[in-house]
């Protein structure tokens, strides 16, 4: 389905279709009106001789140094030079085309003052499979992500390279073959392209869409665990929660009941009174991380559709505002503590899978999941993997959002840091799919020691799982299982066959 954009109505869901399955994108015909609009407003001005920031001065400490008309033509040319400033391998396509769409909204309100024809070069672009290349680091999140943003922009002069049809290239090269004129840069344009936080949002907004489906299989990891542990179910009870009243341990809960539907543990088997903290807090522990990643979902999506420049162009009450709308803080602090609750969930998944491998703890089940204990290791070494990537993610779960360095003079004196944070975050999560994935490992072989039956979900999940990883009888190199089955949770695979099974499980 084409993603229509109007500045108002993009969903994290949209940047996903647009971004990672290369949706069609429509500039709605009143946002085009607007930028038209916002245009012949900024160029009335000009004429007037009137000083607006960034476009007849310079920027930053430079703001207070005027240009002359011939400067005016130049400025913006030299402005996109200065700041592709970044380093590093290119980001994935993924994310440069949902920060071009990010861009395109924040165009399409009409207080930007572009000419529209850079708007829809971008909109071209997106649709005809042209992206640019653009190194992973060097934003500080303020004024946005400028040196990102720049390597985007220098294709609307028709330079720096580009990626099309698979192939990297001069963007010259991919504009021609893709049959996109190439606008040039005039009064104000250059700035208009790179004065947001559109990459790190760009990144929250997929890792938003991660993490939403990462979580729903925490819950069905832990309930093989659970089964596989003989849990008491009762701390699953709907009532339970709801007194409380948090909304995500209540969602937590609610999947993980849909999970054991039919499981002998209700009721056919003796379990103990009362399990320790990694199994009955499950639902407060990933529903406290549910709970936070609905903010960081609405925050994101206000970043999404809001008016992320500088200056601000009012054409209806004629009036030019500067302020720090490109400021990346709003984004960057949900997102450091969405990293953190990731490694949160990722801790407590580790203390499950301790207490499958623990013969003193595992309710029966053999020492390190194995029959042959002392010739073999079983998952011994599976634990050690997941503490490794549990480590990394405790580190990288630091927040980013206080190391702000001043710069640019001291007048950009508080940078959010929020590119480092959606940097790291990419980290985390892919640690996530890892760890989870060993715990799917164990509980499907732990699940093949029990003679009782599962639930419904669980059954589903284990077969999924052995689609991917055999039992294991006698020891064999782990890491092929460990990469496949962390691919596997990375794809949503498990999740996928379960929901089939059951139905779909709640996200908030």
């Amino acid at each position: 389905m084409p993603v229509t954009v109007t500045g108002k109505n993009l969903k994290i869901e949209d940047v996903y279709n647009v971004a990672v399955k290369n949706e069609e994108v429509i500039l709605h015909p009143d946002a085009l009106a607007r930028i038209i609009k916002c245009r012949a407003f900024l160029e009335k001005r000009v004429i007037a001789g009137e000083i607006m920031y960034g476009v007849n001065t310079g920027i930053g400490e430079l703001a207070n140094v005027v240009l002359n008309d011939e400067q005016v033509k130049e400025f913006q040319k030299y402005l996109i030079y200065n700041h592709a400033a970044g380093i590093g391998e290119p980001f994935p396509l993924e994310i440069v085309r949902g920060a071009m769409l990010g861009r395109i909204n924040v165009h399409a309100n009409g207080f930007s003052g572009c000419r529209p024809n850079i708007t829809q070069t971008y909109v071209a672009m997106l649709n005809k499979g042209v992206t640019p290349v653009v190194c992973t680091k060097g934003s500080v999140g303020a004024c946005g992500d400028l040196a990102p943003m720049s390597q985007i922009a220098l294709s609307l002069m028709g330079e720096g390279e580009s990626y099309y049809k698979g192939e990297r290239m001069p963007t010259s090269k991919a504009m021609e073959l893709a049959g996109i004129p190439v606008p040039g840069l005039q009064a104000r344009d250059g700035l208009s392209a790179i004065n947001g936080s559109n990459v790190m949002n760009a990144i929250g907004c997929l890792q938003v869409y991660e993490v939403e489906r990462l979580l729903k299989q925490a819950e069905i990891a832990a309930t093989m665990s659970l089964e596989a542990l003989m849990a008491n179910l009762k701390p699953y009870d709907a009532r339970i929660h709801e007194l409380r009243g948090f909304r995500g341990a209540i969602t937590s809960a609610a999947n993980i009941k849909k999970m054991i539907e039919g499981s002998d543990l209700l009721g056919k088997v003796k379990v103990k009174v009362q399990d320790a903290y990694s199994m009955r807090s499950t639902p407060q522990v990933i529903g406290a991380a549910r709970d936070h990643l609905r903010w960081t979902r609405e925050q994101v999506e206000i970043e999404l559709n809001g008016i992320g420049d500088n200056p601000i162009f009012l054409p209806d009450d004629e009036v030019v505002l500067t302020g720090a709308n490109f400021q990346g803080s709003p984004i960057s602090v949900p997102l450091d503590m969405l990293g953190a609750t990731v490694t949160m969930v990722c801790v407590l998944s580790e203390r499950r899978l301790n207490r499958l491998l623990h013969p003193a703890l595992s309710v029966g089940l053999p020492a390190f999941l194995t029959k042959g204990a002392g010739m073999f290791s079983g998952h011994m070494l599976s634990q050690y993997t997941a503490d490794m990537l549990i480590v990394e993610q405790r580190i990288l779960s630091m927040p980013a959002s206080i190391q702000s360095i001043p710069a640019a003079a001291d007048q950009e004196d508080f940078v959010s840091m929020g590119m480092n944070t959606a940097l790291k975050n990419r980290q985390i999560i892919e640690n996530a799919w890892g760890i989870i994935g060993i715990e799917y490992i164990a509980a499907a072989q732990a699940i093949d020691f029990r003679e009782y039956s599962v639930g419904k979900g669980t059954k589903a999940a284990h077969a999924a799982v052995r689609k991917v990883v055999e039992h294991l009888d006698i020891d064999r190199p782990l890491f092929k299982d460990h990469n496949n089955m962390m691919a596997c949770v990375k794809s949503h695979d498990i999740l996928t066959a379960v929901e089939k099974e059951i139905g779909e499980l709640q996200t908030y």
